[in-house]
């Protein structure tokens, strides 16, 4: 295989990387739209849907499509849970102080899991999908879980932009990210939507939890790495932006991926923090984001 070729097979791996990432970017990206808060218990809900997709495929023996949307429908339930029981009570609370909460339930999903179905990792059963490999352009390949990866990332974030411009609900969502006090007075429910944001936001990332499930190994501790790294996805292409979270997971797969075919595989997760403190530095509104002057 030529340079050239292997280019290629480097970038279609960092596109089902980056998928992912773009996944659980749109969580983020939801969720601070109209709180302002950086969830970070968002990557364990990431977990807890590839725990779901397991239990459902290996244990009841479903069908993969129905253990994905099951397991996205989990997850957007435990969403609601999460923002009902921990945020909820602290709208009023400092923001630090909510951020403190989403770390601590953060290490309360790891540490369940890790009673509940122990800490060793656990494998999807074979045969969960149709191993087939494509191969084209002199030795390039990928594979029907790339496929999947792809097509179910670009069906939920043109979905969700759909929902977001079209529906009465997710236009709901759009007002109270711009003023949620005048978004009550014109009649929203604001505490409906927010939960509705949340589940919305979780369901996306059982659907990544579930989706890497079926290539790697899965455990209590999977979604700490993963989730960090999604944020700086969210914050590269402008956090609060749709189209900026996905572009931003996209980038780093790719990156991630060129990094590790360069031979500095041991680096491509600190590639990631180095991606944040310069977009911090350089450009702290993302790609897609735009500065604005806050008035006194």
């Amino acid at each position: 295989m030529g340079f050239f070729q292997m280019l290629v097979q480097q970038l279609l791996n960092g596109l089902s990387q980056g998928a992912i990432y773009a996944l659980i970017a749109l969580g983020y990206t939801m969720v601070y739209g109209i709180m302002r808060l950086i969830n970070f218990a968002h990557g364990d809900v990431y977990m807890v849907g590839a725990f779901c997709g397991f239990f459902l495929t290996a244990d009841l023996h479903w069908p993969f499509p129905a253990a994905l949307v099951a397991s996205m429908l989990l997850t957007s339930l435990l969403g609601m849970i999460i923002e009902r029981a921990a945020y909820r009570p602290l709208w009023n609370a400092p923001r630090l102080t909510m951020l403190i909460t989403a770390i601590g339930v953060s290490l309360f999903l790891e540490n369940l899991f890790i009673v509940l179905v122990s800490p060793d990792p656990r494998t999807y059963p074979a045969g969960v999908l149709p191993q087939h490999t494509f191969q084209f352009f002199g030795g390039v390949r990928f594979t029907l879980n790339d496929v999947l990866f792809w097509g179910v990332t670009a069906v939920l974030t043109f979905g969700l932009q759909f929902f977001v411009q079209n529906t009465r609900s997710g236009q709901a969502m759009r007002a109270v990210s711009f003023d949620s006090d005048a978004a009550s007075l014109m009649g929203i429910d604001v505490g409906q939507t927010v939960s509705l944001t949340f589940a919305v936001g979780s369901f996306l990332a059982g659907a990544a939890g579930v989706l890497i499930g079926t290539v790697y190994q899965i455990d209590p501790l999977m979604g700490i790495m993963p989730g960090l790294k999604a944020f700086v996805a969210a914050v590269l292409g402008g956090i609060g932006i749709i189209p900026g979270a996905v572009v931003g997971g996209l980038i780093l797969g790719e990156v991630e991926s060129l990094v590790s075919w360069a031979g500095f595989s041991n680096y491509r997760d600190a590639v990631a923090f180095i991606i944040l403190i310069l977009i911090l530095l350089v450009r702290p509104s993302g790609l897609f984001g735009s500065t604005a002057k806050e008035k006194v």
